[in-house]
């Protein structure tokens, strides 16, 4: 699906739509390389689950509304649902894998972090040996999605062999999942507020659902994030309502429905008060 695309609105563009420049591909997956000089400026967001492997480069990849940038031998994540645009500058060469959800269901445990924990850190550098070992497998799914025998089994062994590598790299320098992983609690509810942020607001609910106080949660929080509950919970909404408002043609009143809001001015008030912009003026930037 494809929606409209002037100044107010996101396409969600789906794998299809780059079957006809890829490399090599089959139904579930497609494989492309960059070269040279490519330009993004409108956001957009896919229905399916990308990596981009860059050898030499150089630019700038938003994604979820934070610039990130473009260098020599990255790693790049991108979900299903979030929004991004990137101006890649020119001499630049990467390689692309784009993947359907279905077939990144048969890998997607080799990534040992959650998921937020890669959408909140999409860019990651690597060592010259972990950057030759993507290659390699990059490479070899190339050479199987060319052959006339391509075998998935093949394919989907070869992606679980690089979400094994890029989580080796993101383990040397992701440092929330590291808190996460020594504060079991902290983690659930991070899990918690991904399950429950359009219906539950209040750090109470997090807590009665850890079995733990509201106030012992917040000490959590601020000791080992260095932000509160509330704080936590505000972000993954305001992240969702960004999406919304830039990737739907859903009206304002409709997002604050969507995200829980009882009223469209109590969501408007929420978004100022987080962004300093309203729901409109983010739409027209």
């Amino acid at each position: 699906m494809i929606l409209p695309t002037d100044n107010k609105y996101v396409p969600i563009i789906g794998i299809q739509e780059f079957r006809k420049g890829q490399t090599a591909g089959r139904k579930e997956l497609l494989y492309n390389e960059l070269h040279g000089e490519r330009h993004i400026s409108k956001p957009h967001k896919h229905d399916f689950f990308i990596l981009v492997l860059f050898d030499r480069a150089k630019g700038t990849h938003n994604i979820d509304f934070q610039d990130y940038a473009i260098g020599d031998k990255q790693v790049h994540i991108l979900f299903p649902g979030q929004v991004h645009k990137w101006n890649i500058e020119p001499d630049t060469t990467g390689y692309q894998l784009m993947i359907d959800e279905a077939f990144f269901d048969r890998f997607s445990s080799y990534f040992r972090f959650s998921f937020t924990d890669y959408s909140n850190h999409p860019v990651i550098s690597l060592s010259e040996n972990n950057f030759k070992l993507l290659k390699y497998e990059f490479d070899a799914i190339k050479d199987e999605l060319e052959a006339e025998d391509s075998l998935q089994d093949v394919i989907s062994t070869r992606a679980a062999v690089i979400a094994a590598i890029v989580s080796k790299a993101a383990e040397q320098i992701f440092t929330g999942p590291k808190i996460y992983q020594s504060n079991p609690r902290l983690a659930k509810f991070n899990m918690l507020i991904d399950q429950f942020y359009k219906e539950h607001k209040l750090v109470a609910f997090y807590a009665g659902k850890l079995n733990i106080s509201s106030n012992y949660l917040n000490i959590l929080c601020k000791k080992n994030l260095n932000i509160s509950a509330t704080q936590l919970i505000q972000q993954r909404v305001l992240l969702e309502a960004k999406r919304l408002l830039q990737s739907t043609d859903l009206s304002i009143k409709e997002i604050a429905f969507e995200l829980g809001f009882v009223d469209h001015a109590y969501f408007s008030n929420f978004f100022k008060g987080q962004t300093n912009l309203t729901p409109t003026q983010l739409r027209v930037e």
